[in-house]
């Protein structure tokens, strides 16, 4: 119709649907480099936009962990596996029961999804003194503040947040998506060490451990914290804005 368009991408790696539609479009705003391998010279490098509140934690962290009901002299890993949690990261906290029982020196946010919650609310490891299980986070901004490392699925949102809160983070990608793109997102963080990859087959062995092997070496945890703040984007939605903006003007 001769209408001017933008779309834009989230992932690190273009979909098929904005693949067909980049011909058509005059502009794609993305959210990682070297996106020009599928968009040529209509790529703008944006970031995605996240909810602003959720990024300001600055001065929040004994707030933070008085509203989660936490211990201020422990270190604390966040598990984040999305609103309906994430089966293999919430089989990984099961199974790692001794290691988190023998590190009382560190404490565990785990937010194990509404579909879990009944049946990990019953088993072992929701039972430890340095572990809090809930279904659901109202306040990402409270929990982001008080953790020192954080566990997460590599979708593009968390990814985004993870970015402009620069907390050390550990990604498990989830395989069951198109085109696997999670790990591709997780990787473009990775080849920056601004982040580290457990795979979700290795999740049980490995998840845990890393996470506490982190917080065991403050040098890596300050390299990744900030390696993956440089990464950040703020205003994303106001600079897409704009764009949409100039097209209309155009």
């Amino acid at each position: 119709a001769g209408v001017p368009a933008l779309v834009q991408e989230q992932n690190s790696y273009a979909g098929v649907t904005n693949k067909l539609l980049a011909s058509k479009v005059k502009k794609v705003c993305v959210a990682y480099e070297n996106m020009e391998r599928f968009f040529g010279d209509k790529v703008i490098l944006t970031g995605n936009p996240v909810r602003e509140e959720i990024t300001q934690i600055d001065g929040k962290k004994e707030q933070a962990l008085k509203h989660f009901g936490l211990d201020n002299q422990k270190r604390t890993v966040l598990i984040i596996g999305g609103s309906l949690g994430a089966r293999t990261v919430n089989n990984a906290m099961e199974d790692n029961f001794d290691n988190i029982r023998n590190r009382q020196d560190i404490q565990y946010l785990w937010q194990c999804g509404k579909l879990y919650h009944e049946e990990f609310q019953a088993k072992q490891t929701s039972q430890l003194p340095n572990v809090h299980l809930t279904k659901f986070i109202d306040r990402m901004d409270l929990a982001y503040a008080m953790a020192d490392v954080v566990i997460s699925r590599a979708g593009a949102t968390s990814i985004s947040e993870l970015c402009l809160v620069g907390k050390s983070t550990i990604l498990v990608p989830s395989p069951n998506v198109a085109e696997d793109h999670q790990t591709k997102n997780a990787m473009a963080l990775v080849e920056k060490e601004a982040a580290i990859l457990v795979r979700d087959a290795e999740a049980s062995e490995k998840m845990i451990l890393t996470a506490q092997s982190v917080l065991d070496n403050p040098n890596q945890q300050l390299e990744l914290s900030a390696n993956i703040k440089k990464l950040g984007k703020t205003n994303a939605a106001e600079v897409i804005a704009r764009e949409v903006l100039g097209l209309v003007k155009s």
